[in-house]
């Protein structure tokens, strides 16, 4: 460690985030937080390289965006590849298509839970950094470590039973999915379905018990008022796959519903600034920033009815009697995916015994009847548009995609400020600090390679200016 100014810590093990950013913090000349802004550093490059490839194999490309969501992507694919063909997917495929996305979900808010940000209260915020991690888990409670693993596992085996692969399937085309559910998978779906549910209650009575001690995090990590957006059924009940899409604001009032994805251009607006290749989507009627608004499980359980299964249903009302109404807090983000896992594991229990999907058909098939399509969908982090304009052949003209993570881009870059406020007080830096920095963004579970569609290392970086923009402290991870 070097002693000036402008001195660099290297801290190993590496970050738990999903991607490559840098925080820099600015402090007044009473050496208090003034702004903080998290920046992504990655060139976002997939639309425009996807120009001039055929329609039928953006499914197949775009899940190759990321490694941990390629089927939020294949989905959005397959169903902007729907509305270029004019065609509906026989039942059977939408059915099936739902189940992949609610495995999807299970996975990987297992993933997200129990590796990425159970070590921070479990081990402890201020714990060593080489040891808070989940290896530091798996030592410290090996029952546990096992659990979210097992859980983790359910959601990862049910994607390749369905396509062949867990990761960068190509199973969801235009007009359906390429083969229906074997009735070997069914079998196995159906034979680890008990211990999955025992695992995410363990998780949820887990969660519950520390959310007293847990206060000032709730308290600090992203409590404040924004809209919330997200897909809901016909009755406004919980939705992953279909229906439209609902805004509502920090009181639960409903502030606009029954939207179209065809249009979402005249309700999200996409802002730049200079320090990041990160996007800023706002709800348009309100302008930019005030349109800011939070996607992902903590908007999905804010803006539904209900959860659509019994036992999910019983926890979105415990979840709302303890946020007080509708949850502001991002840290809230945590417990709302445990409760949408509980949810996933509920509705595939509910669809697995239906014989049309080992016998059904999957596919529509059709030609190139339009030239422009749009198709939405719930990753597990939040809302996904695909955006396609091709030609009469289906060659790919044009491509726009707006990503959970990008939705959530002012709500991160508040929470990142609204942390730093609350703990900075001072020209240095504590580990303990930087940690609950990053542990604020983790809160919405960034996936920065889809947001920037980059690959590379993943470190954190962390800078702290004076007034004068002279660096005082900066930390890497």
């Amino acid at each position: 460690m070097s002693e000036n100014k402008g001195k660099t810590i290297v801290i190993d093990p590496v970050t738990r985030i999903e991607g490559h950013a840098k925080i820099s913090i600015f402090l007044d000349e009473n050496n208090e937080v003034s702004d903080a802004r998290f920046h992504v550093v990655e060139f976002r490059g997939f639309e425009k390289f996807c120009e001039g490839r055929p329609m039928y194999e953006m499914a197949g490309i775009t899940s190759r965006i990321c490694g941990i969501c390629p089927v939020s992507h294949l989905l959005a694919s397959a169903k902007t590849g729907d509305k270029i063909l004019a065609v509906q997917p026989p039942p059977v495929a939408v059915k099936l298509r739902r189940m992949m996305n609610l495995a999807q979900i299970t996975q990987s808010h297992a993933l997200s839970f129990f590796h990425l940000s159970s070590p921070d209260w479990l081990l402890g915020w201020d714990s060593d950094p080489a040891t808070r991690n989940v290896f530091g888990l798996m030592a410290a409670d090996p029952d546990l470590a096992r659990t979210g693993i097992r859980l983790r596992q359910f959601g990862q085996q049910i994607l390749e039973v369905l396509g062949a692969r867990k990761i960068h399937s190509a199973w969801a085309v235009p007009g359906g999915v390429r083969s229906p559910l074997t009735i070997e998978g069914r079998d196995w779906i159906k034979s680890r379905l008990p211990e999955s549910k025992e695992a995410i209650n363990l998780a949820l009575k887990l969660f519950k018990g520390l959310l007293l001690k847990l206060s000032r995090e709730i308290e600090t990590f992203g409590q404040f008022p924004s809209l919330f957006m997200g897909l809901v059924g016909e009755n406004g009940e919980w939705e992953h796959y279909d229906g439209h899409i609902r805004f509502v604001d920090s009181n639960g009032k409903i502030i606009a519903d029954n939207l179209k994805e065809d249009n979402y251009r005249d309700y999200i607006g996409e802002a730049v600034e200079p320090w990041t290749y990160l996007k800023f989507p706002y709800y348009k009627p309100l302008g930019y920033p005030d349109g800011i608004y939070r996607v992902g499980p903590l908007a999905r359980l804010n803006i539904c009815s209900s959860m659509g299964s019994p036992a999910a249903d019983r926890e979105l009302r415990e979840f709302r009697y303890l946020a007080g109404g509708v949850a502001t807090s991002s840290f809230f983000y945590h417990y709302a995916r445990l409760i949408e896992i509980l949810a996933a594991i509920e509705h595939i229990e509910a669809m697995i015994d239906e014989p049309e999907l080992i016998t059904g058909e999957t596919r529509a098939i059709a030609g190139i009847n339009q030239l422009e399509g749009i198709g939405v969908s719930e990753a597990p982090r939040g809302t996904l548009f695909h955006h396609y304009q091709v030609d009469k052949d289906g060659l790919i003209k044009k491509v726009n995609l707006i990503v959970a993570t990008g939705n959530n881009n002012l709500a991160m870059n508040k929470t990142v400020a609204q942390i730093a406020k609350s703990y900075i007080k001072g020209p240095e830096i504590p580990e303990g600090l930087l940690n609950r920095v990053e542990a604020g963004i983790r809160c919405y579970d960034p996936c920065l390679s889809c947001s920037t569609h980059a690959a590379g290392q993943m470190p954190l970086q962390l800078q702290l200016f004076a007034p004068d923009g002279t660096l005082l402290d900066e930390k890497r991870r």
